[in-house]
């Protein structure tokens, strides 16, 4: 039987995964952006002196960027409070966590290292293997100049990696008048465009841009002309400026991820998207079906109330995002489910016309939803539940302990969003499991994950279960290692 503390000690861990999971650090719709970055620092400081095998293994989870970053920043600078073998075995979660990092992500990390004048032997090995297994030096160089620089400067490597070129990356980082041309073309491609308009377009997007505004192109014909050279994240994320500028920048939405397409639907119009309903339609449907993969059809009879009200309208930072989670995981609960019965807060039956609008009557869609009688029911929800306040905790304690105390239901709820405050996301009752979500295609995961936080299991269960996640997580790091070579 676990102990008190065993159990104290699990749901600490807990409550930074969920953390880990929803928080970026910005502002959200019901706190700020300082109470936000004020919390999570906290609750890292907190589970790493406490719990540092844990706080490193969270690193195999389906954690946030921003909090993968946190936890290798962490771990580098207090690497003397580890013991030998918790510092091998960190060492292979960083180096496996960085290689799934965007590379802005990791150079941010790397300068943020330099300031805090973190250069021991296993900081400078980590930096060098990763800066070794980048793919394209020439592209970082160009992409990614500041960084690698920062990088090369501050554990005294060679910009290649150490691959044995002739210098020529060397001197285009720290002395590029020293050439006339470079023969590396990505390069002497940048060169040129300091001078000559034609020679940005031979260059990536994010870099073109900058020669564009200092050679006074306008955006409409930069947009075009710079299209072929875009990736198909970039296609999306310029979509809103190309079309105030109305400029063709075609997309291309087949093997998009499925919460980011959610988020690209939801930034168009109602009228694009009643236009559009077939394309966007069978895009969504057809990147949930991907991300269900062998689960598809097996999740039986499933009911969703999903979360349309006003707070899922987000931040500045974090436009609509509650909305695009709770969109993606209504396709994604579709494709998993043998019969799907989806109900959104406002009453809305066109979930590719949702919106941001009215109160939160989570009591009364979870009536409706248990009425269908689900073999699972998922809550997709930031918890606050105000129309009236207090009903969907009571349902759901009533459900559970009067109606159906065999769990004939299994109950989940998903919140995408971090309540700084109480450093944890917002539960509706203690008997349902909450679990944080960021991403719909973690889903299958976290509804794992969530039965640790109904309270009953403790510290064992839950390391076993990190420890699996980890073997797992670094198995899969040594496949793609083999398959690369």
């Amino acid at each position: 039987m676990e102990s008190s503390a065993d159990l104290v000690a699990a749901e600490d861990v807990l409550l930074f995964v969920n953390a880990a999971i929803t928080s970026t650090g910005q502002r959200e719709f019901h706190s700020g952006a300082d109470e936000q970055q004020l919390s999570l620092d906290f609750l890292h400081a907190y589970v790493r002196i406490n719990y540092r095998p844990l706080y490193a293994a969270s690193l195999a989870l389906d954690i946030n960027d921003h909090n993968a970053a946190l936890i290798v920043r962490r771990l580098l600078e207090t690497a003397g409070e580890a013991t030998a073998q918790e510092r091998r075995t960190e060492g292979r979660l960083i180096a496996a966590r960085l290689a799934r990092l965007p590379a802005p992500r990791v150079y941010r990390l790397f300068r943020a290292l330099r300031a805090a004048k973190v250069n021991n032997r296993r900081t400078r090995a980590i930096l060098r293997d990763w800066l070794a297994a980048r793919p394209d030096p020439a592209l970082d160089a160009v992409k990614y100049r500041a960084g690698l620089k920062c990088a090369a400067r501050h554990a005294h490597l060679p910009p290649d990696g150490g691959r044995g070129g002739d210098g020529e990356l060397g001197d285009f980082l720290f002395a590029p008048g020293r050439h006339t041309r470079f023969a590396t073309p990505l390069l002497d491609a940048w060169r040129r465009a300091h001078y000559e308009q034609g020679a940005l377009y031979e260059l990536p997007f994010t870099v073109a841009e900058g020669f564009a505004a200092k050679h006074g192109i306008g955006r409409r014909a930069f947009l075009e002309r710079i299209a072929p050279r875009m990736t198909r994240l970039e296609r999306l994320r310029v979509q809103e400026s190309a079309r105030a500028h109305r400029a063709e920048v075609p997309t291309d939405l087949r093997g998009m991820p499925l919460t980011r397409l959610a988020s690209y639907v939801l930034g168009l119009s109602l009228d694009d998207r009643a236009a559009r309903r077939a394309e966007l339609t069978a895009a969504l449907r057809a990147a949930a079906r991907r991300t269900a993969g062998a689960q598809a059809g097996t999740w039986g009879r499933v009911a969703a109330v999903l979360d349309d009200s006003f707070s899922t309208t987000g931040s500045r930072q974090k436009r609509r995002r509650p909305l695009a989670t709770a969109l993606a995981c209504h396709f994604l609960l579709e494709a998993l489910a043998e019969c799907y019965l989806p109900r959104w807060t406002s009453g809305r039956q066109d979930a590719l016309l949702t919106y941001p609008y009215g109160p939160t009557p989570l009591g009364m869609r979870l009536l409706e939803a248990l009425e269908d009688a689900p073999e699972r029911l998922v809550i997709v929800s930031d918890g606050w539940d105000n129309a009236p306040p207090g009903l969907a905790g009571e349902v759901l304690r009533i459900w559970r302990t009067r109606l159906d105390p065999e769990h004939r239901t299994s109950v989940v709820h998903l919140n995408p969003v971090y309540d700084a405050e109480d450093f944890a996301v917002r539960r509706l009752a203690a008997a349902v499991p909450t679990a944080g979500v960021r991403n719909a295609e973690d889903l299958p995961a976290l509804v794992q994950l969530a039965r640790f936080a109904e309270g009953r299991t403790g510290l064992a269960e839950l390391r076993a279960h990190l420890d699996d996640r980890v073997r797992q997580f670094l198995a899969e790091e040594t496949d793609e290692a083999g398959v690369t070579a």
